[in-house]
Formats: C-alpha cells, structure tokens, sequence
C-alpha cells in the first residue's frame, strides 16, 4: 500500500498543525505548506478536507488559523486523516494499480498482498496523531 501525495502531506500537515497546537499557537496556511513543502494551493485543498472531516478546526479573520484542540490530538488516527483525503482508496485500490482487480478477478499479487493492507490498516487505525506529534522534531 501506498499512500497518495495527498494523503501524505494531510498527515504532515495534521503532525504540524498538532505539534503548534500544543504549544498554543494557531497556525497559518503559508506556515503550514512551508513546513510540509507542499505547494501553498494543494494544502489549502488538503486542508479544506481535514476541516470538512473536523480533523482541524479552521478560524477566518487576523487572528484566525489552523488548531487541533488538544483532546482531539490523543483520538484522531492515521486512517481518519487519510480516509478525509482519499476516502476508502485504501481498502480498495489495487497496489499494481489495475483498474479490475478483486478478490473475484485478482491481479497477480492480490492475495499475497490482502494481509499486508490488513496489517497496515490495523496500524493506520491504531496509530494516533498524538505518537507522531510527540515525535516530531521540526522537520520532515
């Protein structure tokens, strides 16, 4: 399995967002995407998602910005983040990328590969934005 540039980025900006929220700052979009060096107008759309998914909190005006509230950083999971931005790709995509494969009509590698998406999405599901913020150390 692997995941989408906007999967990626989602989590980056999620471990960001979380990381300046517990120090009490909101942060901005031009913060956000230079911290994730993603280009400013895919974050803002990726950020739109994670709101819309109320994964963030988004506020308009001067003093407005992007916040996690610090309860939430402990329950939210890798898997809501990337099921905000790509839905359930995850669970259905193929990993040689054919179109048609299924458990009907499975490409080469369907079967062998069934328990590593399984193990992973276990792990997506069990893995809180709280560990990584914990341990993010300014960059990526």
């Amino acid at each position: 399995m692997f995941l989408s540039k906007g999967s990626e980025y989602g989590i980056k900006a999620a471990i960001f967002i979380a990381s300046q929220s517990e120090v009490g700052h909101r942060t901005n979009l031009n913060e956000i995407a230079a911290a994730i060096d993603s280009p400013v107008a895919y974050t803002a759309k990726i950020l739109q998602n994670l709101a819309k998914s109320n994964i963030i909190e988004s506020t308009r005006g001067a003093h407005g910005g992007f916040e996690i509230v610090s309860a939430k950083i402990k329950e939210i999971t890798l898997y809501q983040i990337i099921m905000s931005i790509d839905g359930n790709e995850i669970e259905k995509k193929c990993v040689l990328g054919l179109d048609k494969c299924s458990s009907k009509n499975p490409c080469p590698f369907h079967h062998k590969y069934l328990s590593i998406r399984e193990n992973t999405i276990k792990t997506l599901k069990s893995t809180s934005l709280e560990e990584l913020a914990t341990l993010y150390t300014g960059n990526f």
